[in-house]
Formats: C-alpha cells, sequence, structure tokens
C-alpha cells in the first residue's frame, strides 16, 4: 500500500491535488468521498474538520487546502523538481498564494454577483476584479510558466485555476490566459489526471442512474 492518500471528489478541486499527484510520478491511492452526509461524517471529519475535499495522508501527515497540498508534495518529494531553491522562491510563493487568496476571492464575488463599493475596496484584499486580471495578465504575457523558466507546483494552482475560470467563465479570455493554460493541459500528467477523473464522472453517473 502506498503512503499517499488522496481524499476527493471527481467534481471538486480535488483536480487539482490529482493533478499535483501525477506530476509526481509516485504512487498513491484514491479514496472517493461524496457529497453530502459521508463528506460532513465524523470519520472523514476527522482528516478535515470542514467536510470539504481535496485533502491527503502522507504517512501520518495530513494537508488539507489545495494551495497548502501543492507546496508540501514539492517540498516532500523533491526529487520531482517541482519548486525551486528557496533562494528562487519568491515568485514561486507569491503567484501560488496570490490565486488562493485574491485571484480566487475575486472571482468568487464576481460570480455571485457580489459588488464591493467603492469606499469599501480597500477592505477587500483583491482590491478589484478588474485590478487582479490585469495583474494576473501582466505575469503571464510572454511566459511559459509563472515562476521561473521551469514548470513548478505554482504553475499546478495557478493553472487549474486558470483553466476552471476559462471553461466556466468566470475568468476572462484574454490571450496572455488561453496561451498559459493551452501549453499547461498538454502536459501528460494533467492528460492523466483529467481521464482518471472523467473516468471516476462517469462511473458516479452510472451508480446514480
Amino acid at each position: 500500500m502506498s503512503d499517499l492518500h488522496l481524499y476527493t471528489h471527481p467534481m471538486s478541486r480535488g483536480r487539482i491535488a490529482r493533478w499535483m499527484l501525477e506530476e509526481l510520478g509516485e504512487p498513491y491511492e484514491t479514496e472517493i468521498i461524496a457529497f453530502g452526509p459521508q463528506m460532513k461524517a465524523e470519520g472523514y471529519r476527522r482528516i478535515n474538520p470542514m467536510g470539504k475535499v481535496p485533502a491527503i495522508r502522507h504517512g501520518d501527515t495530513v494537508v488539507t487546502e489545495c494551495a497548502a497540498i501543492c507546496a508540501y508534495l514539492a517540498d516532500a518529494f523533491p526529487e520531482a523538481g517541482l519548486a525551486p531553491a528557496l533562494n528562487r522562491r519568491g515568485d514561486y510563493y507569491r503567484w501560488m498564494f496570490f490565486a488562493a487568496g485574491p485571484l480566487e476571492a475575486a472571482v468568487t464575488n464576481r460570480s455571485l454577483n457580489v459588488e464591493v463599493p467603492q469606499e469599501r475596496k480597500g477592505m477587500v484584499g483583491y482590491g478589484s476584479f478588474e485590478t487582479v486580471m490585469d495583474t494576473l495578465e501582466k505575469a503571464l504575457s510572454g511566459r511559459q510558466f509563472v515562476a521561473g523558466d521551469r514548470f513548478s507546483a505554482a504553475d499546478v494552482y495557478v493553472g487549474a485555476h486558470v483553466g476552471w475560470g476559462l471553461q466556466f467563465g468566470s475568468i476572462e479570455k484574454r490571450p496572455a490566459f488561453e496561451a498559459y493554460f493551452s501549453a499547461l493541459s498538454a502536459r501528460p500528467a494533467y492528460q492523466r489526471a483529467r481521464a482518471l477523473d472523467d473516468a471516476a464522472v462517469a462511473e458516479l453517473q452510472k451508480t446514480t442512474a
């Protein structure tokens, strides 16, 4: 049995963790946690008290939150080369947590039609949706990777947000975003992860039909 375990649902942010695990190339076990009673049950809440997926267990270590999962796995398996050297991690941390904070908050609020009053914009971490989109566009324009000259865990996390946003219309289809995600989505690990999750969705649909 592998000491890496993924708790997920194929129609969730668990797809990000799956992609990261496929980039590692290490064996791992998967447990699909159903939305509703199973995800909120006491047994799973011992893994994630929030009753949400994804989560990973690596030996005795449990990690939740997608950005934390990506950062942890990159450090736990350095041979995969998914994190820059410590003295070159400025952009790596910056953009990974930009996506976890300002980007996700701005996109979520826009999707929910939450309008922050002009005089209150200083109270929200992202300022405005337009500022976030412009900042992200500048970061990705003319670059294959978001942090340096090679693929990293930051690209998994930022790329997943960009790809999801482009697919569902929550992120504007700017050329820089489309070019960035097009290259990432051609990666073999991304294709494997997507196929695994799509197959899991199909299996769930059969059992509930």
